[in-house]
Parts: C-alpha cells; structure tokens; sequence
C-alpha cells in the first residue's frame, strides 16, 4: 500500500509537473485514479495534493478557460518548484552529493517512465523537459534491494541464499533494521536469525530472489541504533588503492573533502589552466562509478586499471544506448 501511494504522488507530481496549461479534475481522474469510485477519488486526490503541499511543492489552481468561470484546473510552475541559487562549501556539497544519490534507484525511474506512458497514451501535451526537477541520481542496482528495503520498512524478515567468497552457498534469515550504502556497496544490517546477533550482508552477494516471511511488525529496531556505524563495525575492509584525478575548477567536492594532496592551476586535457589535481591516497572502491557521475569535469590521470574501468563503464553505456 504504501509503495502505490508512492508511485501514485509521484505521478501525480509529473503530470502536475510537465503540463503548459491547467488540467481539469476530470482529465486527472480519469488518467490517475481510473478505478477509483466518486468518494473514494475525492478522498484521494484532495489527500494527495495535500501531501505534495506538505513536501512543498506549490500546485497551483487556476481557470481552465481565462473567458468563463467553469471548473477549476491545476498545475505546478517549474520555476516556482526550482530551487534558487544555492551556494554550498564543500564540505556542504559533499553531503548533498551523498544524499541526491538515493534517487537514481531504479524503482523510480521506472515509475517515471511509467507516469510518462500513461500521460502520452492520453493524449496529453506534456514538458518533458520539465522533468529535470525530478531526475533520479542514485544507482542500486542489486536485485535484493527492494526487497531488503521494503522489509525493514515493514519490518518482516526476509529468507535469503547468500554466497561468501571461497564459501558456500547458504540460506540465511535476517530481520533487517535497514539498508546503507558503505564504502561504496549497499548492505543490509539487522537481526541474524541464525547466529543470534546483530549482522550485516552485502547485497551484491545475494543468490537468486531474497523472499519476505511472515507478518508486517514481526519485529522491532533497537533504540538508538546507527545501521551505518554497525556497517562500519561489521563490514569486511574493502583493498583500496591511490588514485589521482584531474578535476575542473569548482566540481568533484566530495574527492577535495577526501584529498590527500590538491594541486591548483593544472593543464588540463583541454588545454586551459583551469583543473586541479586530486591525489587520494586511499580511493574508495566503486572509484570508477563517482568519477563517471561528474561527466567530463573529472578525468583519471592514474592508476590505468581505473582508467580502464571507466573506459569499459562508458563503451559498456554507449554500446546500451545504441541496441
């Protein structure tokens, strides 16, 4: 139920969000809420609309037609939903940049496109530009995500096959307390059913479907606990390795904050002066994935396994875009 609610306001936020004109009630029922009878849509829509304003986003509500005084439409302003001008030190723009990653989860650009289907099956004239304002940026790609995150919002356990390296195959049960992303892969902490204590698995090393049993609230979160210092406590170190980029002037924040060495005024590969050089001694392990997210503002100078990684990502992504 609440994942459809989900999916239902963000819906309703891209229609909202990429109409040039008002849109009748009518026409957002009908496209929206199709199954709803009378009541229950009025009761979902004025709810609906009222969660969006509590989030902030300013629907607006104006005349369908400017000459006669006929039912109200609604719409959302991109430019009255953009932010201002925001200037972040880096050390701020670090923990945005950390934040805005949650939205390139996969489940969510799926509803995106699919709240974009139903609206140009409708015939609706729509803005696609103006979807901008909602693009997705975090990427988990692991097909346990879901589930792991849906059960610790639930709280219900979840039945899993998990394969240690070197190790066998293994059907583990966990309650989850949460899923976090640690030195750059996601893991789910919580409850070990089978050992008895707190524990955390990497998500990459899930086999086949993780599986959800028993009943919502089977379970309750200890008071006080940090699901990402018992990742850090618990979770295996991961081999790191130096790494030095070249980063233009004024972008790739979250690798100066980590920066063992930062050398200003370099040429870069277009010639000017107006890159800087990032030496990180210890460089995260998903290195490759943070450094394709800045686009052309931040190139690998070394090591060439690196390079090579981000050359595969790119070649891998263009070969994709061409099918």
């Amino acid at each position: 139920m609440a994942a459809d609610k989900s999916e239902r306001l963000l819906n309703l936020l891209i229609m909202l969000l990429m109409q040039r004109r008002f849109i009748s009630k009518d026409r957002v029922r009908s496209i929206l809420y199709p199954d709803a009878g009378d009541e229950a849509f009025e009761r979902m829509f004025e709810r609906d609309k009222d969660d969006l304003r509590s989030l902030g986003v300013p629907i607006e509500v104006g005349q369908l037609d400017a000459y006669f005084d006929d039912e109200p439409g609604y719409r959302i302003r991109p430019d009255e939903l953009q932010l201002p001008q925001v200037e972040l030190t880096a050390d701020e723009a670090h923990v945005v940049g950390l934040a805005t990653k949650v939205w390139e989860h996969a489940r969510l650009a799926e509803a995106t496109s699919g709240a974009v289907r139903k609206l140009t099956a409708a015939g609706v004239s729509v803005d696609v530009g103006a979807l901008d304002l909602v693009e997705p940026r975090l990427g988990a790609d692991e097909p346990a995500f879901d589930v792991f995150w849906e059960a610790a919002r639930d709280r219900r356990a979840v039945e899993f096959d998990y394969q240690r390296p070197g190790a066998e195959v293994t059907t583990r049960h966990l309650e989850p307390w949460g899923v976090v992303r640690y030195s750059g892969r996601w893991y789910a902490v919580g409850h070990d059913r089978d050992r008895g204590e707190e524990r955390v698995f990497r998500l990459s090393r899930v086999q086949g479907s993780a599986r959800m049993v028993g009943q919502p609230g089977a379970y309750t979160v200890p008071l006080g606990v940090d699901i990402r210092d018992v990742a850090r406590r618990l979770a295996p170190p991961l081999a790191t390795e130096p790494a030095t980029l070249l980063a233009r002037r004024n972008t790739g924040h979250a690798f100066r904050r980590a920066a063992d060495r930062v050398e200003s005024g370099v040429r870069g590969p277009d010639g000017s002066d107006g890159w800087d050089r990032i030496v990180l001694a210890r460089a995260g392990p998903d290195l490759a994935a943070e450094v394709l997210a800045h686009g052309t503002d931040v190139l690998v100078e070394s090591p060439d396994s690196l390079r090579e990684q981000v050359v595969a990502r790119v070649r891998a992504l263009l070969s994709g875009s061409e099918r």
